[in-house]
């Protein structure tokens, strides 16, 4: 698997599809169809405004299930993601919060998607949700089984998240690589639409070219149209949430001015 070949882009802006509250979650608005329609209308102004890429996430779904979210989630990201597979050119992208990685990959591999992000691949990290121990033994293994070829970009050191015990960094970059055998890396700042860390960031780039892998590293958040040209002369590309919405809310629906003017500035 070859990491960077998932964008048709030297440095990829990945937009992102955030879903509001899914059926069975608490804050679900009672009408599916609506929430369907506007994942469509998001995915469509990010491809009108110039993204590289989409990447869909049940972001409405918090409180969220630490791994394993039950199957009537599967299902509803299996119908949105098709539905944005048929809307859409761009390569697609699934993620299944908190860390559901293998439903995260049968949804991509049903839907014919080309990514997803798996925010714990390796390790364990601590978060509102306990302790979430990375998979990537069974998700590397459930990859094969399903004979997919969906890419695995997994974080390294997690947004909303804190190490067990402090480990150095490039420990986290090899590991994730080398024994997790992770096809791009992620790196984000604390929290949703936090800036990394720029040292951190360039950490993370120089022991993925010290190891001669051939996987991109991402900014996984914190990114604007202010500095989106700066962390992109470190990072392979970035994945945008929150600078990309109406206000700059994130929850809000996706602004194709927005979307043009952060891409016009790669």
């Amino acid at each position: 698997m070859n990491g960077s070949a998932v964008f048709d882009a030297d440095d990829p802006v990945v937009g992102m599809v955030h879903l509001p509250a899914l059926p069975g979650a608490p804050e679900f608005s009672g009408d599916f169809d609506a929430l369907v329609e506007r994942a469509l209308a998001d995915a469509r102004e990010l491809e009108a405004g110039g993204a590289d890429a989409v990447l869909v996430e049940n972001f409405g779904d918090a409180p969220f299930y630490p791994d394993e979210v039950p199957r009537h989630v599967v299902a509803s990201m299996t119908r949105v993601a098709t539905e944005i597979r048929r809307a859409v050119e761009l390569p697609l992208g699934v993620n299944v919060l908190r860390n559901d990685a293998a439903a995260a990959l049968s949804v991509a591999t049903a839907a014919n998607a080309d990514f997803v992000r798996v925010n714990v691949h390796t390790g364990a990290r601590v978060t509102d949700q306990g302790v979430v121990e990375g998979r990537a033994h069974e998700t590397l293994r459930l990859r094969e089984t399903l004979d997919s070829d969906v890419a695995i970009l997994a974080d390294v050191a997690v947004k909303h998240s804190a190490p067990l015990a402090e480990r150095p960094v490039e420990e986290l970059v090899a590991e994730t690589l080398e024994r997790g055998k992770a096809d791009g890396l992620v790196v984000s700042g604390p929290g949703t639409g936090r800036a990394v860390d720029a040292d951190l960031l360039e950490t993370v780039v120089a022991r993925r070219d010290d190891l001669g892998a051939d996987a991109p590293v991402l900014v996984g958040s914190g990114v604007t149209a202010g500095n989106v040209a700066d962390l992109l002369a470190v990072a392979d590309g970035a994945i945008v949430g929150t600078a990309l919405k109406e206000g700059g809310e994130t929850t809000n629906r996706v602004d194709r001015e927005r979307v043009a003017t952060l891409v016009d500035r790669t």
